[in-house]
């Protein structure tokens, strides 16, 4: 099976005033085909918001017999550490995101394989014979530590699976146990595509949006912190910056009043199809605030509407992945302003 690396984004680093105000994004992209020398990718329309992605494929069998194959879709991986957040929708069961997935108009079930890591190895048995949730974000897994036997807290604490704090409370100080495991979800299905046609597969999730509560790239009345690193990998332009630089001239305290977010999309696999390019190639992306700002790579991007934009291409190499960075305005009282 072709596979891509689904990697958590690691929050940027701010300045230290915001450091403790930061999430951090997930990287999510389409789909993996167990096979693919037959299978071609005719087209990918993608819609991008901080609500929803959604995702319309026309795949392709160039062959005269059906091909019989697996379809995954993974989840990012998820590692459980106190000191970096991720950002998780609040929905806390094993299909965080809402995915969910349709061949030819109707709807699949995929099945879910779950797999937790600590230090590489695979400690599924560990966690289920102590019946502690895989989800390392999850109340339930939280719970579930507060209740392990002495010698088994202690062991997985020298196997790296979970961290000890002390926390006080009136009883005086007493062991905390924190998840450090990593959990990797995938969906998966079997398909079949049939000889010399096109099967139209369609499927949508909430993604994991990452967030600051502030600009941390600017302040102090210029552009600094992460400022090139932002530059690059969300190609702000001068209507960009000028526009922050704006925002914060007319705000007393200098400070550009705005929420960041930031979006990830793995788009880079694309290219893993029988043809190697995706031959139609629509990308949209909605920013929902009009007042907001946005910033992303692509090429020949176009405003088509009062909060999107759009960017087509013909035999599509997918060479870089999508970042998208929001820049949420905020009202006097420090709320998202409409």
């Amino acid at each position: 099976m072709l596979r891509y690396v689904l990697t958590a984004v690691l929050a940027l680093s701010a300045a230290p005033a915001f450091a403790n105000d930061s999430v951090a994004e997930l990287g999510t992209g389409g789909l993996i085909l167990s096979r693919s020398d037959a299978v071609s990718m005719q087209s990918e329309d993608l819609f991008i918001s901080p609500e929803k992605v959604t995702v319309d494929y026309v795949f392709h069998n160039n062959i005269d017999k059906d091909v019989d194959a697996i379809v995954a879709f993974p989840m990012p991986d998820i590692s459980g550490d106190p000191e970096e957040m991720p950002a998780i929708p609040e929905d806390q069961s094993d299909n965080f995101l809402g995915f969910e997935v349709t061949i030819d108009g109707v709807a699949a079930k995929p099945q879910l394989e779950q797999r937790v890591f600590a230090l590489g190895i695979d400690i599924g048995a560990d966690l289920k014979a102590q019946n502690v949730p895989f989800n390392p974000f999850g109340d339930a897994a939280k719970a579930a530590l507060a209740q392990l036997p002495q010698a088994v807290a202690d062991d997985w604490v020298n196997r790296g699976i979970i961290i000890e704090d002390t926390i006080d409370d009136s009883g005086g100080a007493k062991p905390n146990y924190a998840p450090f495991w990593q959990l990797r979800s995938t969906y998966w299905w079997r398909s079949t595509f049939p000889a010399n046609k096109d099967v139209h597969v369609s499927h949508r999730y909430k993604p994991s949006v990452g967030g600051t509560s502030s600009v941390s790239f600017f302040f102090d009345g210029k552009f600094q912190g992460q400022y090139a690193t932002y530059k690059t990998r969300y190609c702000m332009d001068d209507t960009f910056e000028n526009a922050v630089r704006k925002a914060a001239k007319d705000d007393p305290d200098g400070y550009p009043r705005y929420n960041e977010s930031r979006i990830a999309y793995i788009l880079t696999t694309g290219g893993n199809w029988a043809a190697g390019t995706i031959g139609k190639f629509k990308l949209t992306v909605d920013k929902g605030n009009p007042k907001a700002l946005v910033s992303f790579c692509g090429d020949n991007v176009k405003k088509v509407g009062p909060t999107t934009f759009e960017m087509t291409a013909d035999d599509f190499y997918p060479e870089h992945d999508i970042d998208i960075l929001l820049l949420e305005p905020l009202d006097s009282n420090g709320g998202a302003a409409n």
